[in-house]
C-alpha cells in the first residue's frame, strides 16, 4: 500500500507536458501541411479516385490526435491560471488562445474533414471527375486561415510556457 500512496506525492510538470504537446502537435501539422500533402499532390495521387477516403483516414486520425493535444494544452493553462504561474494578462489570454485552439481542432474533426471528404468522393464510377469541386475552394481558404491562427496561437503559448519553465522559483 505504501508504494501506491508514495506516487501521489509527485507533481506533474505541466510546462513540460504543454511544451511536448504543442511541439508534437505543431510539428505534426507542419509535416502534414507542408510535406505530405504537397508531395501527394505533386505525385498525382490527389487526382486518384480513392484519395478522398484515404485522406479521410489520414486526417481523421491526425485530427483526433490534435484534439487530445489541444485538450492537454488547455488543461495545462487552466492549471497555470489556478496556480497563478503566469501574469494576470497572460493567464487570461492563454486560456482564451488554448480554448480557441481546441475549437479549431474540433471544427477540423467534426466539420472540415467530413465535409471535404464528402465533396471529394466520386460516386459516379463510369465518369470519373479528376477536378477539385468548386465548393472545396472556400473550405481550403478557411482551412488555411485556421491553420495560420493555430500556428501563431500555438507559438505564443509555447513561448509563454517556455518562459514560465525557465523562471527560477
Amino acid at each position: 500500500m505504501n508504494t501506491i500512496s508514495g506516487n501521489l506525492d509527485k507533481k506533474i510538470n505541466w510546462s513540460a507536458m504543454i511544451m511536448f504537446a504543442l511541439g508534437f502537435w505543431l510539428s505534426g501539422s507542419f509535416i502534414l501541411d507542408f510535406v505530405l500533402i504537397p508531395s501527394l499532390s505533386a505525385s498525382g495521387m490527389m487526382a486518384e479516385g480513392g484519395f478522398a477516403s484515404a485522406g479521410f483516414v489520414i486526417f481523421g486520425i491526425f485530427n483526433h490526435i490534435e484534439v487530445v493535444c489541444a485538450a492537454i494544452v488547455l488543461t495545462g493553462f487552466l492549471v497555470f491560471s489556478h496556480h497563478h504561474n503566469l501574469s494576470e494578462k497572460q493567464e487570461r489570454w492563454s486560456v482564451i488562445i488554448a480554448s480557441l485552439l481546441l475549437i479549431i481542432t474540433l471544427a477540423y474533426t467534426y466539420i472540415f474533414t467530413p465535409q471535404m471528404t464528402s465533396l471529394g468522393l466520386n460516386l459516379n464510377w463510369l465518369n470519373p471527375n479528376t477536378e477539385m469541386p468548386s465548393a472545396m475552394i472556400p473550405m481550403h481558404a478557411f482551412y488555411w486561415l485556421l491553420e495560420t491562427i493555430k500556428f501563431f496561437g500555438g507559438a505564443i503559448l509555447l513561448k509563454w510556457c517556455y518562459r514560465n519553465s525557465c523562471r527560477i522559483v
